[in-house]
């Protein structure tokens, strides 16, 4: 299963680079997810690339930054915010990273593309997967 997220630029680039190596977030997907591909939200509003998905763990936000923090791309108070008043934190980690040559204005893909908040399952965006290939 493949998902798009919706990324602060700063975030991927980093996981572009290999910086950050792990994605955080505060809700995953139910499915298994295999692969990532990463819209770079605002200022950017581009697809720069996709990464594999290693595994997705879950744990207390505490034994999640023991586990991620010498690869996670962000800093402790960031983290520490971000999970705030949290009893579960959740992470990507990833896997091989391919950052595309250029990156893809999703809006031209022509398919009524809307970043998501979160996550978007991309088998609910009917040709999708072609149309990405094919302006990769």
């Amino acid at each position: 299963m493949s998902v798009l997220l919706s990324i602060k630029p700063e975030f991927a680039e980093k996981i572009m680079t290999g910086e950050k190596r792990f994605e955080f977030r505060r809700v995953v997907p139910k499915r298994d997810v295999g692969r990532v591909v990463v819209y770079a939200s605002s200022p950017v509003r581009r697809i720069v690339g996709e990464f594999t998905v290693r595994r997705v763990v879950s744990d207390r936000p505490k034994a999640l930054w023991r586990l991620a923090r010498s690869h996670a791309g962000i800093s402790k108070s960031y983290f520490d915010a971000y999970f705030e008043g949290r009893d579960e934190a959740h992470a990507f980690e990833i896997g091989s990273v391919l950052r595309y040559g250029e990156p893809i204005d999703p809006k031209g893909l022509r398919l009524g593309f809307r970043p998501p908040q979160s996550f978007l399952y991309l088998d609910s965006l009917e040709g999708f997967e072609s149309r990405l290939r094919l302006a990769a």
